[in-house]
């Protein structure tokens, strides 16, 4: 994909946390910091962890609720594929922006993540697409003023260089204000396995349910991971590749089978 001119794109923002979430007002804010022609397209109430799922045995319904503001009443996924495919069926949109989710989209985070997957389908219909994600220790306060102050830069560099088809840029911003920022690094996702803790409790009547828990810590990662930087008060910039191919073992395999 070729370098984009900003000032003239046309950027669609959305999110899983809902229309009426701090971070789509964020991101949105953002936005408008690159272009005028801004569009928001997003769930009527929150779909976290709604991952790239679809909305098929139901209907959609879209409910206008301003100049170039819509919610829908089904996943991020539903909100990208109508938002470009109808609502801006006249102009698709250069740039898609997700986000600023409310807690950070790193390591295995992103195969769970409904802000990826904005991003994510958004990438499949061939329009470059960066998810955004603001860090939350606790119940510390949420420093939204720190991907506030550094989104636009992050989208500026981002699009002045060469794309593949296929990739998208995940972002996670650190929970410190910005004047405590270490850096930006583009490095790779981390590992670390989320919600494995379950937490097991009985309810009214005796009977047994469960809440799946959050990471049990911090995990040991490299230091040039998202995790690592993250987690030290720095910007992570990831390319996120949507071919999951692995490609050598995909070659061990043929020489399996052709036994």
């Amino acid at each position: 994909m070729a370098e984009l001119d900003l000032s003239k794109a046309r950027i669609l923002v959305s999110n899983d946390d809902g229309i009426n979430a701090t971070g789509i007002g964020v991101l949105e804010r953002i936005a408008r910091t690159l272009s005028e022609d801004v569009w928001v397209v997003a769930p009527e109430v929150e779909q976290s962890a709604a991952s790239h799922s679809l909305t098929i045995h139901r209907p959609l319904r879209i409910k206008q609720l301003g100049d170039k503001r819509y919610t829908v009443d089904g996943t991020p996924t539903d909100c990208v594929l109508l938002a470009i495919n109808h609502i801006m069926g006249d102009r698709r949109p250069d740039l898609v922006l997700s986000g600023v989710n409310h807690g950070n989209n790193i390591g295995e985070d992103v195969t769970y993540s409904g802000t990826i997957a904005a991003a994510m389908e958004a990438t499949l219909l061939g329009i470059r697409a960066i998810a955004m994600s603001q860090r939350i220790v606790g119940m510390n306060r949420v420093y939204w003023e720190t991907a506030e102050h550094f989104g636009p830069e992050v989208v500026r560099k981002a699009v002045a260089v060469d794309w593949p088809r296929h990739v998208l840029v995940n972002v996670n911003f650190p929970d410190c204000p910005p004047d405590q920022v270490t850096g930006i690094q583009v490095v790779p996702h981390g590992n670390r396995k989320v919600g494995d803790e379950l937490i097991q409790r009985l309810d009214p009547r005796g009977k047994p349910y469960f809440w799946i828990g959050p990471v049990r810590g911090e995990q040991e990662v490299p230091v040039e991971s998202d995790i690592h930087v993250v987690t030290h008060g720095g910007i992570s910039v990831t390319p996120i590749y949507l071919d999951l191919t692995h490609y050598a073992a995909l070659e061990s395999l043929r020489g399996a089978f052709a036994r």
